[in-house]
């Protein structure tokens, strides 16, 4: 056991570490392509797919992360969207990522003032909310309008903060308010795997060997078929079917 615990402190470290390092440099990589990009690009389209890249790699070098990631063609890019996703883990930030996709983060505000990879943020013109707040929630509201009237898709974790044990939470309906506000159609999208690979408290990873994360975007669903109730309820009903039958494939 004490082997074992050695092996996932040492992994776990080797990681963090790069990502630290490689986080400053590419955030000056990424200070330069915003200022050759920014007078052409409002939509920051340019920068999102280098952050999609930078993000993404660190999944794809982890030896011990099996990625899979269904139904990207769901997903037209001429298209805005109100995409939603179950939320288990810091991972998911990293996995969702490889969509590579243009869409914009709704992120807490506090994620924003981490040194690099929210000054990052900021260049990628991502939406900031201060949770808690009348003001906070209704200017994030704003700045989604903003983005889905340009012609980005908008990402939201609609559980509000990761799950602590992988199951799915209640859903907040501020995003499907946001989808029939606007009149565009909502994609959700199934994740699992990335809470049994990194708890929600702590940066230690649970286990060394092989770890299956699976994603899928599932069908586009219109937001003005139902009430705002029912249209999360049904949201809701749609990741959780898909996240059951990740596990019922990896347990057959």
């Amino acid at each position: 056991m004490s082997m074992l615990r050695n092996r996932l402190i040492l992994l776990s470290i080797l990681f963090w570490t790069y990502l630290a390092i490689t986080s400053v440099l590419l955030s000056v990589l990424g200070w330069v392509l915003f200022l050759l990009t920014a007078p052409f690009d409002r939509r920051r389209r340019v920068m999102h797919l280098f952050t999609s890249l930078w993000a993404f790699h660190y999944v794809w070098l982890m030896p011990i992360w099996r990625v899979s990631i269904e139904g990207r063609e769901r997903i037209p890019n001429h298209i805005s969207y109100v995409m939603v996703s179950n939320h288990q883990s810091l991972l998911d930030i990293l996995v969702l990522f490889g969509l590579f996709k243009n869409f914009k983060w709704v992120s807490k505000s506090e994620i924003f003032r981490i040194p690099f990879v929210g000054w990052n943020m900021l260049l990628c013109d991502y939406v900031s909310l201060s949770r808690g707040r009348k003001a906070g929630m209704l200017r994030m509201m704003r700045d989604c309008r903003r983005h889905i009237e340009r012609g980005s898709s908008v990402l939201i974790f609609p559980e509000g903060t990761r799950s602590e044990d992988g199951e799915l939470r209640r859903f907040r309906d501020g995003a499907f308010i946001l989808a029939r506000s606007t009149g565009v159609d909502i994609i959700p999208i199934a994740i699992d795997g990335t809470s049994d690979a990194l708890p929600k408290h702590g940066l230690l990873f649970k286990r060394s060997s092989a770890q299956k994360i699976r994603v899928k975007v599932l069908e586009p669903i219109r937001s003005d078929v139902a009430d705002i109730e029912r249209l999360t309820q049904n949201v809701h009903a749609m990741i959780k079917t898909e996240v059951a039958a990740f596990r019922s494939k990896d347990a057959s």
